[in-house]
């Protein structure tokens, strides 16, 4: 069956709205950028900071941050998306949670940025486990020896080699905040997959509205993967070797 392509369909209008299929694209990027970012930042500080905590000698914060990584790490995100955006505003006391259904602005987009930030923080913080505890177990206790206090050992001796192991697979769960944010669309916020939907269902342009979804998403991966590697060839300290 041949296919007639029609590219010149996002320069036009759906039926009863002002806004060009082109603009619905860029609406539905805009909301993935934002989401995907916000979602990574506070991913990076919580997985960082769990993580480190994880490594530490004080048991009760130890067993805390293990539960709290297999927890949000083994709970699909799509639940939690459910969770973040359904059933919590409807376990808070009624002002609250009125307030997170009815006046808070965007709500789809915070429960979103939530629910992906619990899950991608659980992972990061494996990462920085693990990298913390690839650093020569020597390096620590002379840290010690030198009379640092353990918050110094970690700041100035421990972290900083540790970001520069964990930052290769940090890359990746970059890349995979940015996939994981189409999960966003169950629960009504318009980001872009989305938004390539409403332009197929609209103009029954499939091909073309998930053709334009997809290069886009791979013209942002691009971006993310060149950004990271010129980080990352920034922390590598020259006559270093692994």
């Amino acid at each position: 069956m041949d296919y007639n392509w029609n590219w010149g369909v996002f320069w036009e209008s759906a039926p009863g709205e002002s806004s060009s299929y082109l603009y619905w694209l860029i609406s539905g990027t805009s909301w993935t950028l934002a989401t995907t970012l916000v979602a990574f930042l506070l991913a990076f500080l919580i997985g960082g900071l769990v993580g480190t905590l994880r490594t530490t000698d004080i048991k009760p914060l130890v067993w805390l941050c293990n539960l709290y990584t297999e927890v949000f790490r083994n709970i699909p995100l799509l639940v939690q998306m459910f969770i973040c955006f359904f059933v919590i505003p409807e376990l808070l006391p009624v002002a609250l949670g009125d307030y997170l259904k009815q006046d808070l602005p965007y709500p789809s987009f915070f429960s979103a940025v939530v629910a992906l930030t619990l899950f991608t923080s659980a992972k990061l913080s494996e990462l920085f486990k693990a990298g913390i505890e690839s650093v020569a177990g020597g390096q620590k206790g002379a840290a010690q020896a030198l009379g640092m206090r353990p918050a110094q050992t970690y700041f100035h001796v421990l972290l900083p080699q540790a970001i520069r192991v964990v930052f290769p697979p940090l890359t990746s769960e970059a890349l995979n905040t940015l996939k994981n944010s189409s999960v966003a669309l169950t629960i009504g916020l318009m980001e872009l997959t989305a938004q390539a939907r409403n332009v197929s269902e609209y103009s029954f342009n499939t091909f073309e509205a998930f053709t334009a979804a997809t290069l886009i998403y791979v013209v942002i991966s691009l971006l993310v993967t060149f950004v990271m590697g010129r980080i990352e060839r920034s922390l590598v300290i020259r006559g270093a070797t692994r």
